[in-house]
């Protein structure tokens, strides 16, 4: 009898103390230079930044890709515990999710073919405009373009921007809205180039279950260590 408690004992500390706990990490990999796929492998900046704040603190995580505007949905059902998809901090995301603290800045860039005589004025009237579904650039252009009647042509969401960007270069659009690191990123490998800058001045944040304080306070210790020993401009020398 003492030795099956002692074994007992010994495998409930084992399995309190032996294994980091594991996150599963929601992200959409079709986000250059923050989330894509390279070799069959999850790479980018926001990657990068989970697994080194994994590091850092002590737990684990496991990546799963999925459409932009899932993530939000399968983090609130409980099949997701962090959301790592560069994604902007709003109100209304704010209403059902909680945010880490800021880790970076961005505005919405048009994008068009690299030889095309378009100018931002290409926002306007008959032209095909695309977005990613759910991202900050696609509820701008609805907001202030479509339903304004200031944009007459085509507005076509897409599930990524390697897709939108896709259909731009083989001249499907006229033009792209999103994110303008991204649009930097896709100018570098496609042809494709930025005619003009939205100021949106968005953050991106982490985000977590609404009320899944203790989990928050760990991610922004995260950054906070990642910021204070130089990771973070290590990674952003790697990736931009």
């Amino acid at each position: 009898m003492k030795k099956s408690l002692l074994f007992l004992i010994v495998v409930m500390l084992v399995v309190s103390f032996g294994f980091a706990k594991v996150y599963r990490v929601g992200t959409s990999a079709g986000f250059p230079p923050f989330e894509y796929v390279e070799k069959g492998e999850y790479v980018g900046f926001d990657m990068d930044l989970m697994r080194e704040m994994a590091k850092e603190m002590d737990f684990e995580i496991e990546i799963i890709d999925m459409s932009f505007d899932s993530l939000i949905a399968g983090l609130v059902s409980g099949n997701l515990d962090i959301i790592a998809a560069g994604m902007t901090i709003t109100d209304q995301r704010a209403k059902v999710v909680d945010f880490s603290d800021p880790y970076w800045t961005a505005d919405q860039s048009i994008s068009v073919k690299e030889d095309s005589d378009l100018t931002i004025t290409v926002l306007f009237g008959d032209h095909n405009i695309g977005v990613q579904t759910g991202t900050t650039g696609d509820l701008w252009v609805e907001e202030h373009l479509e339903k304004t009647g200031i944009l007459t042509g085509r507005y076509k969401r897409y599930d990524t921007f390697v897709l939108a960007m896709t259909d731009l270069v083989n001249g499907n659009l006229d033009a792209v809205v999103l994110d303008s690191p991204v649009a930097d990123r896709f100018a570098k490998v496609r042809p494709v180039k930025t005619i003009g800058v939205i100021k949106s001045d968005e953050k991106y944040g982490l985000a977590v279950r609404k009320g899944n304080s203790k989990l928050l306070e760990t991610i922004n210790e995260g950054l906070k260590r990642l910021e204070e020993n130089g990771t973070i401009d290590e990674l952003i020398a790697k990736y931009f």
